[in-house]
């Protein structure tokens, strides 16, 4: 069965989508997106991404494409196109297609909208939680606005390349005073000695990530302690456990940090617990 991608309207082969040359994600990168799971023939946490994805619109003073009762009926849609009950969906608009120019286009330019979507398996992702992965840490170079979730990512690329390069499977970003600030592409967690949740507040510096601020729910039905604060990459070191949280990964754990085990070198109980109880909590929208 062949992949099938929404294209501004139209449903059409993955292998044939396209949107115009001068379309200013491509040129500029003048666009937002949202990563969504989806597990077990429902789609995880669907408001709260698109509650985000109106906040970068507003943000970048950009168009919706449609409304939401509309733009849940194409994600269904694209969903069941093409099967898929274990995966995700990608989502992306930008400011349309107009003449090259650093000003907006005028006025009425349509955005752009593509969503496509794929199969995952779920071994993969249980193998990965069961063996935890290795990070290298990074100085931050990153625009200031990184709370909106652009398209702009090459940063983010750069530092995937280099982790993985250095024989590691990510990257967490610090800044010039040695703050924790982010992944590559995940909010970062500790759990203190005294089994305190800690990630870093996300009112500026960093993504207000989906999955971070469902799992402080999970935390508080699980009886635990979340504290959001700043942490610096010697008590990331010193921690009980470290893990990143993501759509794609909801909760990661991390092993090992520049060639130096965290704790024990494995995967720790608590980010285990919250991982087994994610989706009890989490909303789930059926297909």
């Amino acid at each position: 069965m062949s992949r099938i991608a929404y294209v501004n309207g139209q449903y059409v082969r993955h292998s044939e989508a396209a949107v115009h040359v001068e379309d200013r994600g491509f040129q500029f990168a003048d666009g937002v997106y949202e990563v969504c799971e989806v597990r077990h023939g429902m789609i995880v946490d669907l408001t709260r991404h698109l509650n985000r994805l109106d906040r970068s619109l507003s943000e970048l003073r950009m168009a919706a494409p449609m409304g939401r009762a509309a733009l849940t009926f194409v994600i269904r849609e694209v969903l069941r196109r093409n099967r898929v009950s274990n995966g995700i969906f990608y989502l992306q608009v930008t400011r349309g297609a107009a003449r090259r120019d650093h000003f907006f286009p005028a006025e009425g330019t349509p955005p752009t909208i593509t969503i496509t979507a794929k199969s995952t398996d779920p071994a993969v992702a249980a193998k990965k939680y069961a063996n935890g992965i290795k990070v290298i840490t990074l100085p931050e170079n990153r625009w200031d606005r990184v709370d909106i979730k652009t398209v702009g990512l090459l940063p983010n690329v750069l530092a995937k390349q280099q982790a993985k390069e250095a024989g590691a499977q990510d990257a967490i970003f610090i800044d010039r005073s040695g703050i924790v600030m982010e992944g590559a592409s995940s909010n970062v967690w500790i759990v203190t000695r005294d089994g305190e949740l800690v990630t870093r507040p996300a009112e500026h510096g960093i993504l207000k990530g989906i999955t971070r601020t469902t799992l402080i729910d999970v935390a508080k039905k699980l009886g635990l302690t979340v504290v959001e604060r700043e942490f610096g990459t010697e008590e990331m070191l010193a921690a009980r456990e470290v893990f990143f949280t993501s759509a794609t990964g909801i909760c990661v754990p991390i092993v090992e940090i520049d060639n130096k085990p965290v704790a024990n070198g494995h995967p720790g109980t608590v980010s285990s617990s919250i991982r087994d109880t994610f989706f009890d909590v989490a909303e789930k929208t059926a297909i």
